[in-house]
């Protein structure tokens, strides 16, 4: 199943931060091997339309924005990578990834600023444009604390 992403979906327990994790090295290798803004943008674009495909369907099976779907994950969290400097420095890399990943699940478990309101739109958007919402604003922290804290 596509929306679950190699069926981490499927996972018993907090399948949404398994995937969240899951796509750091993948949006660390699109960052270096790809390009520093569109080999997360890539990844953003790919596993939101796998979202949008796959996210209908599987809310008739499993109900509204089931915990089963996790390719909005990987979206959301591709998206707090977006403009984020890499450098050939693993320390700094391993810091901006750590805090990216833990805004991004920050921002989609508590859903404040009117994330928790968007995820109310109906269908396969509804599912997705939370998860894209939450890696702005994560996006937006982890800037301020690159640009002025680091």
């Amino acid at each position: 199943m596509a929306g679950s992403v190699f069926y981490i979906g499927f996972l018993p327990k907090f399948p949404g931060t398994w995937a969240s994790l899951a796509a750091l090295p993948l949006i660390y290798l699109a960052s270096v091997h790809i390009h520093p803004l569109f080999g997360p943008l890539l990844l953003a674009v790919l596993f939101s339309l796998v979202t949008l495909l796959a996210a209908n369907g599987i809310e008739k099976v499993y109900g509204p924005d089931p915990p089963q779907c996790v390719s909005d994950e990987f979206a959301g969290q591709a998206m707090v990578f977006l403009f984020i400097p890499i450098y050939t420095s693993w320390e700094y890399n391993l810091l901006v990834f750590v805090a990216g990943f833990l805004l991004f699940r920050f921002f989609d478990i508590l859903k404040p600023l009117g994330i928790g309101a968007i995820q109310n739109t109906e269908g396969g958007l509804g599912v997705l444009l939370d998860d894209l919402l939450a890696g702005i604003y994560a996006q937006m922290c982890l800037l301020f604390i690159i640009f002025i804290i680091l």
